[in-house]
């Protein structure tokens, strides 16, 4: 019997939804399997102030960060500078090949300490613009969560759970993973590589009203493809004003859009289900294999087979690296 001990370092912030999720995956998992055993330590960064509400779980971090397999760094909004003391057992902790992991905005301090450099780091997407801004060095994605060699960085929310599960597939095998998602009612296990659903707005970089109807038109419209015409006259503008609003916020033809929109949800379809290319195909209104096979290759580099094969040939911690482009 090995027992994983594991610290979470929690923030203020700290919603109790983000530390649940992480807590009940690792006391499911010992549920289901006695001879599973994670050993789980929570200390706080910071002092915290007795609101009445909320109350972080453990006790202060008083010094010490050693004897540990993983920690987790775990906030909800961007915290603020470290404390010299914690700075520097932080790096230690790094230097002894502890995994650190971030959950939320616990990349922040990750990052302010160096330790984030030349790492993925899936950044919620309220924050990647002014991380990426930050911090450089480091590999900003829209990913769930990302597990580049020693860090592990999940951008929030329900992501959190599906780290955690990757944790558990990792340490103890997929059927351990898998039964924990079903005692959970997990619908399925996502992968680190699948990207967050970012608001149409943010998406778009722009709110302008007509360039917003159309894009949600092209989205509802998938597998039966508007015309540009047909677009154009449901949001009541002209085909070339429809044209000069998508290149002048997008830099492409609305054409040129929907095709990339479509390539990218059969992308995604060719990743999380077992359907046939072709049907992939024809569900994203291709109206051919080799129409389909060829438009992906042109947009991808690799035809759908090639894809596919290539994502399940790759091992855990490559899959994340995989879809950049989708």
């Amino acid at each position: 019997m090995t027992v994983h001990r594991i610290a979470f370092l929690l923030w203020p912030s700290t919603r109790p939804m983000t530390l649940a999720l992480a807590e009940e995956a690792l006391r499911t998992a010992q549920r289901l399997h006695p001879e599973v055993v994670y050993e789980q330590l929570f200390l706080q960064a910071e002092p915290v102030e007795d609101t009445g509400g909320w109350r972080l779980p453990g006790e202060p971090w008083t010094g010490r960060l050693d004897g540990l397999q993983k920690l987790f760094l775990v906030a909800d909004e961007p915290p603020a500078n470290l404390a010299p003391p914690l700075a520097n057992a932080l790096k230690q902790l790094a230097r002894s090949g502890c995994t650190l992991g971030a959950l939320s905005a616990g990349v922040y301090p990750l990052a302010q300490l160096g330790l984030l450099d030349g790492y993925r780091v899936a950044v919620h997407w309220r924050w990647q613009d002014d991380f990426a801004e930050r911090f450089p060095k480091a590999i900003v994605t829209s990913h769930l969560f990302d597990w580049d060699r020693d860090r592990l960085t999940a951008c929030g929310g329900l992501a959190v759970l599906d780290l955690l599960l990757a944790v558990l597939g990792r340490d103890h095998g997929s059927e351990l993973a898998g039964a924990v998602s079903e005692e959970l009612v997990v619908e399925r296990i996502r992968e680190g590589g699948e990207r967050q659903r970012i608001p149409l707005q943010n998406r778009l970089g722009s709110s302008h009203p007509k360039l917003t109807q159309a894009v949600l038109l092209m989205e509802a419209n998938i597998e039966e493809p508007l015309t540009t015409d047909e677009i154009a006259q449901h949001v009541c503008v002209s085909r070339r004003q429809l044209e000069r609003i998508f290149k002048q916020y997008l830099n492409r033809v609305p054409s040129q859009y929907y095709l990339e929109l479509r390539l990218n949800k059969a992308r995604q379809l060719l990743m999380q289900t077992s359907k046939s290319i072709i049907q992939i195909g024809l569900s994203c209104g291709f109206s051919s294999g080799p129409h389909f096979s060829s438009a992906y290759r042109n947009f991808f580099g690799a035809t759908p087979r090639e894809d596919r094969n290539q994502r399940r040939n790759a091992g855990p911690c490559e899959q994340g690296s995989a879809v950049e482009r989708g």
